[in-house]
């Protein structure tokens, strides 16, 4: 819940003034009872639960079909990463198995102020009973058998690493996953990651090509180069607690050094 806003998250910040909603870790005024979202004294990880009902276009059945896309969500506080990627089956693989994001201050005890690198396998290591491979497996088998498309979805920095850059917007990341889940971007040209090797649209209504770019969006190309190679090396150390089990397509969908 915190810094919420009507602009950024109408549906969920008019919840906060419902009554039958649940709220943790925010302030609240005692003689006004008015609330205060921004407020981050007790800790940034505020949090909210409301009624399924309260939100618009919700599915009361609380259920779906087979999905046509499956997102990964990342936080890169290096800022290098693009905010949309589209995987092949064997780079979900690899990206599931590395489960990359950042830790970010305030959700974790004894976190200092900038985010932590971190891989946490399938995204939710402790929860996991099998080896990694065997639902990584079991992804590229359903992803194959509903032809569904993996896509990586970055809300990290971009401009630069935590302290130069800025959070991506949420409303581009809005935009994007609106294009995505509408196919919107069927027609539109893509480009192919020189590290990672997943593809990246070149555009999307409603967003900067900057934004899509994130290179473009450094001061500096070198900088940039260097702090995107500091990160490939991050992701092939870490793989290398899996390589031995996995397949050697699944290995090379990893990212290539870029020097």
């Amino acid at each position: 819940m915190i810094r919420l806003s009507p602009q950024a998250e109408p549906q969920i910040h008019a919840c906060t003034r419902r009554f039958g909603t649940i709220l943790e870790n925010v302030t609240m005024d005692p003689l006004t009872r008015r609330l205060d979202l921004n407020d981050a004294s007790v800790t940034e990880n505020t949090r909210g639960a409301y009624p399924l009902h309260f939100i618009d276009n919700a599915l009361p059945e609380k259920m779906g079909g087979h999905p046509a896309h499956v997102i990964f969500l990342t936080c890169d506080a290096s800022g290098v990463m693009p905010p949309l990627a589209r995987l092949t089956p064997e780079q979900a693989m690899y990206h599931f198995i590395s489960g990359y994001t950042s830790k970010i201050a305030g959700t974790e005890v004894g976190l200092g102020t900038e985010p932590e690198i971190t891989f946490s396998t399938c995204f939710g290591a402790p929860f996991m009973v099998h080896r990694p491979l065997v639902y990584a497996e079991l992804l590229r088998a359903k992803m194959l058998e509903h032809r569904t498309t993996c896509w990586l979805v970055n809300t990290g920095w971009t401009g630069g690493p935590f302290g130069v850059g800025k959070r991506i917007s949420i409303r581009h990341t809005r935009t994007l996953l609106d294009a995505v889940l509408g196919g919107k971007l069927g027609a539109v040209p893509f480009r192919k990651d020189a590290v990672f090797g997943f593809e990246v649209p070149l555009e999307c209504e409603g967003v900067p090509a900057d934004i899509l770019d994130p290179a473009s969006t450094w001061p500096s190309r070198q900088e940039y180069d260097a702090k995107y190679d500091a990160l490939a090396a991050r992701f092939v150390e870490n793989f290398k607690l899996f390589a031995e089990n996995c397949p050697p397509d699944v290995v090379a969908a990893g990212p290539k050094r870029v020097r």
